[in-house]
């Protein structure tokens, strides 16, 4: 057990040595899950758009774990560059174990979520190009390395809204995450490459106090209250832990997901989002 980054203890997944690859590792979960990637002793490259935020984000999860962690300039929408990216980050590391995507906006983007009658399609599809075929090109990409060591690991980041009516992207394209989740799982599993879906409800990232602060500037509240109210019992916002999951949570679970120990779990989705709604899944 070693001391984790929030002051928790962390579990040794024995990823010592591995190396990782995460789309959209520079900020939010993707970021959480690349520091407890590093934590846990894997080399990192994290890819997004925004240069700038992946040079911060690199340097502060480097300094805090003492891993290697490389920033690559990456937009999942073009395919030339995701497979130049990939091809560039197993180079550098030395070779790629882990596969982590998690690149695209959260819910989706304003025009694409509401309405169908207002539902923008060119935003809605430009949601879709980014997550669902961003994540698609990401795993092609790193597919051949993965087959030709035999060994490998794909956690796709999707999201509670894939449960959900009402928000067009956010919730289609979750559950086309688990679709390809489940036909890589079957395509891949031969050559020791297991392949699973993770599910955040609300998540406390680096977004949360500016959208905590908006809301409570609405309701003439504390952002604390505002918090509070959504994470009471009986809260139609809550979940069955009361309390809002941090984006590090995540990275645990990533972190068993990427690791040996998770050999047994390939084509799944798993909620983590403190047990949210009634609904039985089975």
């Amino acid at each position: 057990m070693t001391q984790g980054i929030t002051g928790g203890l962390v579990m040794d997944f024995g990823l010592e040595g591995k190396k990782a690859f995460v789309a959209g590792g520079g900020r939010g979960i993707g970021k959480a899950i690349a520091r407890v990637l590093a934590q846990e002793g894997c080399d990192v490259v994290i890819a997004s758009r925004s240069m700038d935020q992946l040079e911060e984000a690199a340097r502060e999860i480097s300094d805090a774990t003492g891993h290697t962690v490389i920033p690559m300039q990456m937009d999942a929408t073009q395919t030339d560059q995701v497979n130049r990216v990939v091809a560039a980050a197993a180079e550098q590391l030395g070779g790629l174990h882990i596969i982590v995507n998690s690149a695209s906006l959260p819910g989706g983007s304003d025009d694409a979520v509401g309405y169908v009658e207002t539902v923008n399609e060119e935003s809605l599809m430009a949601d879709f190009d980014v997550k669902f075929v961003g994540a698609l090109r990401c795993a092609k990409a790193a597919i051949p390395i993965l087959k030709e060591q035999g060994y490998g690991r794909i956690i796709n980041i999707s999201g509670g809204n894939a449960r959900n009516a009402g928000n067009l992207s956010g919730g289609a394209r979750n559950v086309s995450m688990v679709h390809m989740t489940k036909t890589l799982s079957n395509d891949l599993g031969r050559y020791g490459i297991t392949v699973n879906c993770i599910h955040p409800g609300t998540t406390r990232t680096e977004r949360t106090a500016v959208m905590l602060e908006a809301r409570a500037a609405q309701q003439g509240v504390t952002a604390t209250e505002v918090e509070q109210q959504d994470f009471t019992p009986g809260s139609g916002r809550g979940n069955a832990i009361c309390r809002m999951v941090d984006a590090e949570e995540i990275g645990f679970l990533t972190a068993f997901l990427a690791s040996d120990k998770a050999w047994a779990v390939t084509g799944e989705v798993i909620a983590a989002g403190g047990g949210v709604g009634t609904a039985v899944f089975y």
